[in-house]
């Protein structure tokens, strides 16, 4: 393809909508040319926020939309594998947030459906991977710049938000580890060189939620993941930073060690006064990962178009959700989880 690819977007929630406005004034070679949502409110924002573009408030609409070469998905995840094969049978490449499923049968569906059709790319995003400080910190481990990485210790930490939205959202959100530490599982095996991983272990607690335990979630928790030839992640997830949004990562290796985001800073302004030095912290995942969504979104394009592949694959996507699943069943069972009984 090289011609613009025509982008429908699905979904038009608080991130379908930075994706949207993206995809209209700043990703080159794409044109939003549809948004799909059931809700009017939505329908309405774009409307009035985007260029002239066709609307639609049923998904199967848009799929038959022939001016649409791509749909982008921004929608739960329970959704995902449906609407990615309901795609690919329409004959539209797919971008799809994060995860691709919660379930590997469904997962293998899809894998399965998108080998069906091999003129067709599906992208799953995992932004951290186009995040500018993790593609340098990839780069200079792959060079050798720490010797050969062994461990990784990663974290994704929500600020604390007293309205309850992740105690509504924990019974369809697949449990912590699946939901907020999917994208630190796969920046670890992304940064150790995609080895197989063979058990885990997790721990976790209500520090704050007490909502949670209704439906077995936690909003803190820790995991471990060991890989094959020795190597090790460590996970921590939060629903509760007072300070704000906090990802962070830490890559150690023989010959030394980096580390991306210690101080989840907003900007490079510091304050100094009679209580110390501080600085203001980035509030969610949006503001701390604006570049990176966009090179995302850029990314797919251009490999649409005939460019290099973006490196995520399906089968990345799986194994993420594989290792969560572990990670979850650990918790639950308060014992280790061999990989090899997930399939």
């Amino acid at each position: 393809m090289t011609a613009p690819v025509r982008v429908g977007v699905v979904g038009l929630g608080r991130l379908g909508r930075r994706h949207a406005g993206n995809l209209a004034w700043r990703v080159p070679g794409a044109t939003l040319v549809a948004a799909c949502s059931p809700v009017e409110e939505e329908r309405a924002w774009a409307r009035a926020s985007l260029p002239a573009l066709a609307l639609h408030d049923d998904y199967a609409s848009l799929l038959a939309d022939r001016s649409v070469d791509a749909v982008w998905l921004v929608t739960p995840t329970s959704l995902h594998p449906e609407q990615i094969i309901a795609a690919l049978r329409a004959g539209k490449h797919v971008f799809c947030e994060k995860p691709l499923s919660l379930d590997l049968g469904e997962c293998d569906r899809v894998i399965e459906e998108s080998a069906r059709h091999p003129e067709l790319q599906v992208m799953i995003g995992f932004v951290r991977r186009f995040d500018p400080s993790y593609r340098d910190a990839f780069d200079k481990v792959a060079q050798g710049a720490i010797g050969r990485p062994f461990m990784v210790r990663s974290q994704t930490c929500d600020q604390n938000d007293p309205d309850g939205f992740f105690v509504r959202f924990a019974p369809t959100s697949g449990g912590l580890f699946l939901d907020c530490s999917v994208h630190d599982i796969d920046l670890a095996r992304w940064l150790l060189g995609n080895p197989r991983p063979t058990r885990v272990f997790a721990s976790g607690t209500i520090a704050i939620h007490e909502g949670l335990r209704e439906c077995g979630d936690i909003d803190n928790g820790v995991g471990i993941c060991e890989f094959e030839g020795g190597r090790l992640a460590v996970f921590y997830a939060s629903r509760t930073m007072a300070h704000g949004h906090d990802t962070q990562t830490e890559v150690i290796g023989t010959g030394g060690m980096l580390a991306v985001g210690r101080n989840a800073r907003a900007n490079r302004v510091e304050i100094s006064d009679a209580s110390g030095v501080r600085n203001e912290c980035t509030p969610t995942f949006f503001e701390r990962f604006e570049e990176a969504f966009l090179h995302e979104a850029q990314a797919f394009v251009r490999a649409l178009q005939g460019g290099a592949p973006t490196g995520l694959t399906l089968a990345d996507a799986r194994e993420a959700t594989r290792i969560g699943i572990a990670l979850r069943q650990a918790f639950e069972r308060g014992q280790p989880v061999n990989l090899d009984m997930l399939g």
